[in-house]
């Protein structure tokens, strides 16, 4: 009754395209309460109305069970029945129903349709805004989900990372006697929130735990970066500028010499001693075993907090390595760095570290002439094993504290 008079009361000038309906039948239909076989049904009936935009009043459509059934991928009958009724009930249709319960409809002298018996569709017409906007707020409501999917994903990659380098190095946890005891104190509270987690969730489900997680991570990465020793960090930043800057006149780094071997001590002093092995053999070795090394992946959100401008470069934003790497391939053209200099730091960091340095050359700005150059430097000091990402990165962020300590002075 409710679905009649909904339809009686629509104006008489308003249309819908069937399919856009349809569409949006689909993306809400938990809250319409039909199934997916029902909406294989209701798919079959809008087949037998033969204009695509539904409008007026000849909207009743009266197939045979027979036929109904084939269009319905022989869905047998009393199941198809069944969903006849869900759709009913849903009031997406209406049974428009003869004196002897059979469809079928009446015709004039020129062939024209006086009065039809079958389902009425005009319930969609009249609906159609109301099921849009459903269809809508559950789309919504999925990239609200899908958002803190990926901030939960992010938090426990992060804060996982974070232990593991407090382990490794030592950092203490208790700060000025408050704080968790140890750090695997400080893993049992992860775990703690990782395993309420549920298979299936809802968003509200969700967006508490992500909050907690959120927390943590920002207290864990607090106590990684206290424990930065500012001496250490000063003296890291100022000796790779040392390498860079303090470099024989002469030096080809501002040129980026791709065509030159090995670069040894300081940045700029070329190994031109033909005591030293230069075959091919002994490099591909060498390259082979960086290759294979595993690389130390530092917290992704340590690396946008240290870099923030890297995220300008990005077309999506940078929620995971692989994002952030593939900007950083783009990133690395807008700063003249060729495709040789960044394969090169690939092979000698790995993808991850080089990425990094990338992203630091970036925010360095100005204070780095020849971005390639740098980069080169850097990768002849990795494949000596003579250079960190940790200490550049901590460098990036001290000076990025520091400068947000003097504004707030100011």
């Amino acid at each position: 009754m409710a679905s009649q008079a909904a339809s009686k009361a629509r104006p008489p000038e308003k249309v819908a395209h069937k399919w856009n309906v349809f569409r949006a039948i689909c993306a809400a239909r938990a809250r319409l309460g039909v199934s997916e076989r029902a909406l294989t049904v209701l798919d079959a009936l809008l087949t037998f109305h033969p204009e695509t935009v539904l409008g007026g009043e000849d909207l009743v459509v009266f197939p045979s069970n027979r036929m109904l059934s084939l269009r319905a991928h022989g869905m047998a009958p009393a199941t198809l029945r069944r969903h006849l009724a869900v759709l009913v009930d849903a009031g997406l249709i209406v049974r428009r129903d003869s004196p002897n319960g059979k469809r079928f409809a009446r015709k004039d002298g020129a062939g024209e349709v006086e009065i039809a018996f079958g389902f009425d569709l005009s319930p969609l017409v009249a609906r159609a805004d109301e099921f849009e906007a459903l269809a809508e707020a559950v789309r919504a409501e999925e990239r609200a989900l899908k958002r803190v999917r990926e901030r939960i994903t992010i938090c426990r990659r992060d804060i996982g990372k974070i232990i593991e380098t407090g382990l490794e190095e030592g950092v203490p946890t208790r700060r000025e006697g408050q704080g968790p005891a140890d750090w695997t104190v400080v893993h049992e509270m992860f775990r703690g929130i990782v395993v309420r987690i549920p298979r299936t969730a809802t968003l509200a489900e969700l967006e508490p735990l992500a909050d907690e997680l959120a927390a943590l991570s920002a207290e864990v990465f607090n106590l990684l970066e206290t424990h930065v020793n500012p001496q250490n960090m000063s003296a890291n930043e100022s000796q790779t500028e040392r390498h860079i800057h303090n470099s024989k006149s002469n030096s080809p780094i501002d040129l980026e010499p791709s065509h030159q071997k090995g670069w040894v001590g300081d940045f700029g002093a070329m190994n031109d001693d033909p005591c030293l092995p230069q075959g091919s053999e002994t490099q591909d070795e060498e390259k082979a075993s960086h290759r294979a090394a595993p690389v130390k992946a530092y917290p992704l959100g340590m690396v946008l907090e240290a870099c923030p401008d890297i995220v300008d470069y990005a077309k999506d934003g940078i929620q995971s390595w692989r994002d952030l790497i593939a900007t950083a391939a783009l990133a690395r053209a807008a700063l003249g760095i060729s495709a040789d200099a960044w394969r090169e730091a690939q092979e000698t960091m790995g993808a991850g570290d080089a990425a990094v340095m990338i992203a630091a050359i970036l925010q360095k700005g100005e204070a780095i002439s020849s971005p390639g150059g740098y980069l080169r430097a850097l990768s002849a000091k990795a494949r000596a094993k003579e250079f960190s990402i940790g200490p550049v990165l901590m460098a990036l962020l001290r000076g990025k504290l520091g400068k947000g300590a003097r504004g707030a002075a100011g």
